[in-house]
């Protein structure tokens, strides 16, 4: 049986929670491995809408066991209204796992987010203000706090205590905000500590202990692999590892031990926040889009930027993640448009590129050029094989494949969990 990871193929919000949740009832263990609540997933199981943040999406499978990685930062206050919101729905909650040796988000990160984000000005990144950015930089600063931290009050203290030296002098000096007190911070983070504790375990041991006993375990990123730190469009990316090697040391699980690495896409493109997007519409087009396929975040409600499905970015993502499978979501969106362009290349100071330019110049500058392949008119949301698709889905899927070079398994034709064509399957 596999490990399989799950990853962003563009900027995100391409569907992985649909995806994670529909193989989540056929594994046993469904690991969140980096980023925090910065980002969500937006499951539909008949009729009624999920929208989690920082829990995995597997919590919505029974028998699932969801874990949240040492790769993922943690605000404590955002896990347990998760916890309530869904429990109060009918969800148990109960299997959840979470590793000691993740980070903590602290109000101080929450506040430094926010006053930075607004000093940047026209030069600011578009964060979501919830403390991610500052809590990864203390991590890599060695100044982070860690879960299991929340249980040594003293050391807790102490490791407060020297991040707010430095700290304060921003909030203070640089940006004209109050002081945060140690005694303020510690009594948050504290009143947290006793329901945590069942929770907490040695998830990588407990992870590596399940496929040594033929369990099926499977990574959801969170985020996606264009705002991946390394890999992404930076400087206007996230902050952690949003790629499929982000999947081995957000959760402590081994290379070697992963069998299928699954890219979710969108049959067109969007992004939120700032920074460059080829294929971005500004007209009617973009507003059909934005409409039809409700991009509208989960975590923030920004409505998010849309344009037409980018082939050069598949083929980046398909390189950077060795995907081995695409599902290609929200389909059904494209309904009714005649003709539809797709970017099959970029035109860079009058050259044609056929490669994910890397340095911000040629990225911000690049020109999509687009095919246009013909559309279809019929109602696809009743589809549940790839003969049951209109002949002109039928030839886009397959263009899109073609040009993005990664077989396309599984199809979404709308918003619910059945709402799927599937080709291949993603867990043999």
């Amino acid at each position: 049986m596999p490990a399989v990871v799950v990853v962003g193929a563009q900027w995100g919000d391409e569907g992985k929670g649909k995806a994670t949740d529909q193989l989540g009832s056929r594994v046993d263990y469904v690991v969140k491995f980096n980023g925090g609540n910065n980002a969500g997933h937006t499951v539909v199981i008949d009729g009624d809408k999920y929208a989690l943040h920082l829990l995995p999406s597997g919590i919505l499978s029974p028998g699932v066991t969801p874990v949240i990685g040492n790769g993922v930062v943690v605000d404590l206050e955002v896990l347990f209204q998760e916890i309530d919101a869904i429990s109060a729905r009918g969800v148990d909650a109960s299997r959840l796992l979470v590793s000691g040796s993740a980070h903590v988000i602290a109000p101080y990160h929450r506040t430094l987010d926010k006053v930075t984000e607004r000093f940047l000005g026209k030069r600011r990144i578009g964060t979501t203000g919830r403390g991610i950015g500052p809590s990864y930089a203390d991590k890599i600063n060695r100044v982070g706090l860690r879960i299991w931290d929340l249980f040594d009050e003293k050391i807790l203290a102490e490791k407060v205590e020297g991040s707010l030296e430095q700290k304060n002098q921003l909030l203070v000096k640089v940006y004209n905000r109050r002081a945060v007190t140690v005694q303020e911070t510690l009594d948050e983070l504290l009143s947290y500590a006793d329901r945590l504790r069942p929770m907490v375990a040695d998830t990588a041991l407990v992870l590596n202990q399940a496929l040594d006993a033929g369990k099926t375990v499977l990574f959801e990123a969170g985020q996606a692999t264009m705002l991946d730190v390394d890999h992404g469009t930076y400087p206007f990316v996230t902050s952690s590892s949003a790629t499929a090697g982000g999947a081995c040391t957000g959760s402590g699980v081994g290379p070697t031990r992963i069998d299928r690495v699954v890219g979710v896409i969108k049959a067109y493109t969007t992004r939120v926040g700032e920074g460059p997007f080829p294929t971005e519409l500004f007209d009617s087009w973009g507003e059909l889009l934005r409409t039809n396929g409700g991009e509208f975040g989960t975590t923030t409600g920004r409505p998010r930027r849309c344009g037409w499905y980018d082939a050069v970015i598949a083929r980046y993502a398909g390189r950077i993640n060795g995907l081995t499978d695409l599902v290609l979501t929200k389909l059904d969106v494209l309904t009714g448009i005649e003709q539809i362009p797709v970017c099959v290349a970029y035109e860079v100071d009058g050259l044609r590129v056929d490669d994910m330019p890397l340095d911000q110049s040629s990225f911000h500058h690049a020109k999509p050029i687009y095919e246009l392949l013909p559309g279809w008119t019929e109602d696809i949301s009743e589809a549940r094989t790839f003969e049951d698709l209109p002949v002109n889905a039928q030839s886009y899927v397959l263009a899109l494949e073609e040009l993005s070079g990664t077989r396309i398994s599984s199809i979404g034709v709308g918003p619910g969990r059945e709402a799927t064509v599937q080709r291949f399957d993603l867990v043999d």
